[in-house]
């Protein structure tokens, strides 16, 4: 008996080592995170159609009216008003709306240059108030999911369910920063791409300005001093 237990084998306990869970983004981060995902979507496709609408209409005053004065003391208004509606931009119809009422005085085109540039405004500002809609929801929503994520945990240790595990937990908690964090990250993007677009539109505005400041006073002033200096 002694020589065959001298003989037995050894046996090797093996211990199952289980991997841990990982958390996977946006999988794991539970349903309020879909409907940011769907909001930082469109505040992205809204800030890009905007930043090129105001990049396209975005004309420097002054090459626009160095060119309309050149047409105006050739004495060729009809080429003026013809580059104003072939230019793009609120700059150019701004500039138009002061011409087409030069024989009216100057308070006629001060006028017409204020309404014309009035209509303009409701464009250049579509869709700067749903980003900053976005931007103001979007923490709100995630602080939502965090605190939604929060009372499952919460629940799972009440009820002892497995989701009370260790690794249940950790993934829990992970859910819930990431829908917060990802929250701030679409305020912090809309709040940027909000005040950049604002000030695309003050510079449209300053330079619709500067365009009919500076027609009104060639046309009013400077145009009929150089008439008689040319005859």
């Amino acid at each position: 008996m002694e020589e065959e237990r001298a003989f037995d084998p050894p046996r090797f306990v093996v211990h199952s080592q289980v991997s841990p869970m990982r958390f996977s983004f946006p999988f794991d981060a539970g349903p309020f995170v879909w409907l940011l995902l769907v909001l930082a979507f469109l505040a992205l496709v809204f800030v890009v159609e905007r930043a090129m609408f105001l990049h396209r209409g975005l004309v420097l005053s002054s090459d626009f009216i160095e060119g309309v004065r050149n047409n105006l003391r050739a004495g060729r208004p009809l080429e003026a008003l013809a580059a104003c509606e072939e230019s793009p931009g609120p700059v150019p119809r701004v500039v138009k709306a002061a011409l087409l009422r030069a024989s009216s005085g100057e308070e006629a085109m001060r006028a017409a240059a204020t309404e014309a540039a009035l209509l303009e405004l409701p464009v250049l500002e579509r869709r700067l108030g749903t980003i900053a809609a976005i931007g103001r929801v979007a923490p709100l929503l995630g602080l939502a999911g965090a605190i939604f994520a929060g009372f499952d945990l919460a629940t799972a240790l009440r009820d002892g369910s497995v989701y009370g595990s260790a690794d249940g937990l950790l993934l829990g908690v992970q859910g819930a920063l990431a829908t917060a964090g990802f929250a701030m990250v679409i305020a912090a993007g809309c709040a940027l791409g909000h005040h950049f677009l604002v000030g695309r539109v003050r510079s449209i505005v300053t330079e619709m300005e500067i365009a009919a400041h500076s027609i009104i006073t060639f046309v009013r002033h400077e145009l009929p001093e150089e008439k008689p200096r040319q005859s």
